[in-house]
């Protein structure tokens, strides 16, 4: 990854890794390779509704005071058969890799909270993008990744709850 003032190279993401200690769990990933719980490949889930989604989020304490997130999580939760807050944004892409999530968004991150989370979604067959549907995750820190059938529609959900609760 190349951090150039505030631009930020998507095509430089080579290999990302997230190693959950208490579990010994290793994601790994390596552009071009595939994705890989320890020795498993990975594979998102196959999931095409969103009302049968599980779908993870964070909530900084900086967000709280933030309109914007509480009317996406109302309409994410209204339309997902759950939302979950597990508190760590790269440990939530890994799950979304792995299939045990269909999808995390989440506002203002750092680079180093998602760029292995990344290259884990994409080798294992996910979209990843900011909530707007472009490429400035690294440098935005919003980001929305999901399996291959829920990413537009769930990338369309969140446009539309941005869209009107930046209106009211």
């Amino acid at each position: 990854m190349e951090i150039a003032g505030d631009e930020v190279s998507m095509s430089e993401l080579a290999a990302g890794l997230v190693y959950a200690p208490a579990v010994d769990e290793m994601f790994w990933a390596e552009k071009g390779g595939g994705a890989y719980l320890n020795d498993r490949r990975l594979r998102v889930s196959a999931r095409r509704q969103l009302s049968e989604a599980v779908v993870a989020t964070g909530l900084r304490a900086s967000d709280r005071d933030k309109p914007e997130y509480f009317a996406l999580h109302e309409a994410v939760t209204a339309s997902a058969a759950g939302v979950r807050r597990f508190g760590a944004a790269a440990l939530d892409l890994a799950y979304v890799a792995a299939g045990r999530l269909e999808a995390f968004w989440e506002f203002g991150l750092s680079p180093w909270d998602i760029a292995a989370g990344i290259i884990l979604v994409r080798e294992a067959g996910g979209y990843v993008s900011d909530l707007s549907g472009g490429q400035t995750m690294l440098t935005s820190g919003d980001i929305l990744a999901a399996n291959d059938h829920l990413h537009l529609p769930l990338a369309a959900l969140v446009r539309e709850t941005l869209r009107t609760a930046s209106k009211g």
